[in-house]
């Protein structure tokens, strides 16, 4: 059941956060995804990687691994890389952003396909949707978007990973392609979480906050 409910209420929270407390985009919000980058990359190599290749060997895995790269690639072109802190996206949003709904809903669905088979996965996945859920808010809210489309997007986004979580526990075969699949997760988490922390590199400058950040991520992510 946690598996179904930490994504719903880890994005509500982002959402009203944002509404109630109107914080600015500053440091700490890069430093949580400074964060959620290391400990999403960190859980993917401890946990997904060595899984997917002691079930699978040969080059299989790493096609799928390279495919589910280019698919994040491709599915940025529309979400203006919401799925990792930033939304690039300029003028004004009167209407429903179908585009970057449905982008969004794709890699959603995805992430939440190996959940019910990892104890720990979850968190990550909860790391990583808070900053994503405060950034969007903020940005709809700057755009001139209506409150009521705001609230439908995020509810509607907060209910995309416990579906793939759903589907991929009652899908009937879906096992068989559990290798796969789990491949083209760990290649979108890999493209995510590098984007991450690169972007958080600003001007590839060193920060001893930011490193101490970053290293706190794996610890824990290693811990778990």
């Amino acid at each position: 059941m946690i598996d179904y409910l930490l994504p719903i209420i880890t994005v509500l929270i982002g959402f009203l956060f944002v509404i109630l407390i109107k914080p600015k985009e500053g440091k700490y919000l890069k430093l949580f995804l400074a964060f959620s980058g290391a400990f999403l990359l960190s859980l993917t190599v401890f946990n997904l990687l060595p899984e997917i290749y002691h079930e699978e060997a040969g080059k299989t895995v790493g096609i799928f691994i390279m495919l589910g790269i280019l698919l994040q690639i491709f599915l940025e072109f529309f979400s203006k890389g919401a799925e990792h802190g930033h939304v690039h996206a300029p003028g004004n949003m009167q209407t429903f952003p179908w585009l970057l709904f449905i982008s969004l809903s794709i890699h959603s669905i995805l992430e939440g396909f190996p959940l019910h088979r990892h104890d720990t996965l979850v968190y990550g996945i909860v790391v990583h949707k808070m900053p994503v859920a405060i950034v969007l808010t903020a940005f709809f809210l700057k755009t001139g978007m209506k409150k009521w489309h705001i609230a439908a997007f995020v509810s509607l986004f907060a209910l995309m990973t416990p579906l793939g979580t759903f589907l991929g526990e009652h899908i009937n075969g879906i096992e068989k392609f559990h290798a796969p699949i789990s491949a083209l997760i760990i290649g979108i988490f890999l493209h995510i979480s590098t984007i991450i922390l690169f972007e958080s590199s600003e001007g590839h400058k060193f920060n001893l906050t930011k490193l101490a950040v970053i290293i706190a991520g794996i610890l824990i992510a290693y811990i778990l």
